[in-house]
């Protein structure tokens, strides 16, 4: 799974956040606390795309963006990887579960039954 940096995470959060495809406009304008230029936002999303990520299609002159997976997917893939760079899978996890809140661990336990 690529890494992200500060800002391909702001436009990938807008981007899980919308209600569908957006427009690199409708991406600047989420993020306008940044004022950030159309073509920074262009660039990040073609590195988000190139990274698999985040998918375009045309419409006009413009393109409209969205991405490839949910949020939940993402982190779930995250969190696989960091599992598999893990020596012992059992002593991550352990770890892991040392770490959340007793009513995560019952969700956890809710799941796993």
């Amino acid at each position: 799974m690529p890494t992200l940096g500060e800002l391909e995470r702001a436009v990938m959060e807008t981007l899980w956040s919308a209600s569908g495809p957006v427009t690199a406009r409708d991406v600047q304008e989420a993020l306008a606390s940044r004022d950030l230029a159309t073509t920074t936002v262009l660039t990040v999303l073609g590195r988000l795309e190139r990274k698999g990520l985040v998918t375009r299609e045309r419409e006009g002159r413009a393109h409209r963006y969205r991405s490839v997976a949910s949020r939940e997917d993402h982190v779930a893939e995250l969190m696989r990887d960091a599992l598999d760079a893990a020596p012992d899978r059992g002593a991550a996890l352990a770890r892991f579960l040392g770490t959340i809140a007793a009513d995560e661990r019952a969700a956890l336990r809710k799941l796993l039954d």
